[in-house]
């Protein structure tokens, strides 16, 4: 028995099935079956019913389950004690959002595993929310505001951002100035019906209208470019249009409140080394580059 094969047997349990269970490990499906069946000979029992819609798992294999969590985590700890400060092993799993993970996240963890050659990075690039415990990642880097949630947060960087509209849609429709002039106009909206702007030194919340909605800041961007509306993006997005005058700020009495990027993750006693190194070398990257486009725009 070793504990690759927990992992493994850890894995299919978590996701409930083989082929979910060697994409997030990456390996093949062949060699998590194999896993199973070399853990299932040593005790002697079934810990898996495979059928014709999957696998399930069995009395024997929920009453090892926690027993396996407890040796990987036992191990993991062992390994981070026996080597050197600054080397990183094993697996890493982070979750990242999709619009600003390629561009502005994807470079640090390449660069993480540049200065770490026996790590493995796993990233998971998408829109939606992502249980981080469910779904066994390590971390997860979020954008924004953060809903209230037992995860540990550590923010990594500043946001900044502005309403925007184009040139052409301001000539064709004015440009907004007020609360009241906002609610008339087109809105490109993301996720959210809401926006939160600044006014004096309380926080409101408006509801614009429109009839374009992206779960992507680059989408967003680019309807604004076209002249379908306005729209509340981050700098990073913006930064070239405005100085290239494809898109001016407006509604600058009401100016979008200052939010930030945070990595999170589940809580528990240890923390992770892993976990800890990239989110230092996020703030090392993020922060004075963050910092240097709020003031330059």
């Amino acid at each position: 028995m070793n504990t690759d094969d927990l992992r493994i047997f850890l894995e299919v349990a978590d996701s409930g099935g083989v082929a979910v269970a060697a994409h997030r490990l990456c390996i093949s499906k062949s060699m998590v079956s194999r896993g199973l069946v070399r853990l299932e000979a040593a005790f002697g029992s079934s810990l898996f019913a495979r059928t014709s819609r999957g696998v399930f798992i069995t009395e024997a294999g929920s009453a090892f389950y926690d027993y396996a969590v407890r040796v990987c985590d036992e191990v993991d700890v062992a390994k981070k004690t026996i080597l050197p400060a600054g080397e990183l092993r094993g697996l890493l799993r982070v979750a990242a959002p999709l619009s600003f993970g390629p561009t502005h996240f994807a470079p640090v963890l390449a660069e993480m595993g540049r200065r770490h050659p026996n790590l493995h990075i796993h990233t998971s690039y998408s829109e939606r929310f992502v249980d981080l415990v469910a779904e066994r990642f390590d971390c997860g880097i979020r954008v924004g505001f953060l809903d209230d949630s037992n995860l540990i947060a550590r923010r990594v960087g500043p946001l900044h951002g502005k309403l925007v509209a184009s040139p052409s849609y301001i000539k064709k429709y004015g440009s907004p100035e007020t609360l009241k002039e906002l609610s008339s106009h087109r809105a490109l909206m993301g996720e959210s019906d809401t926006w939160k702007l600044v006014d004096g030194d309380k926080l409101i919340a408006v509801k614009p209208r429109g009839r374009f909605k992206a779960n992507s800041g680059l989408a967003l961007t680019a309807a604004a470019v076209a002249g379908l509306g306005v729209a509340a993006l981050a700098n990073q997005y913006i930064r070239d249009h405005l100085a290239a005058g494809t898109l001016v700020p407006v509604m600058k009495r009401y100016p979008l409140p200052r939010a930030g990027i945070f990595v999170v993750r589940p809580p528990g006693v240890q923390p992770n080394r892993k976990v800890r190194v990239l989110t230092e070398m996020l703030i090392e990257h993020l922060e004075a580059d963050l910092c240097r486009s709020a003031d330059g725009i």
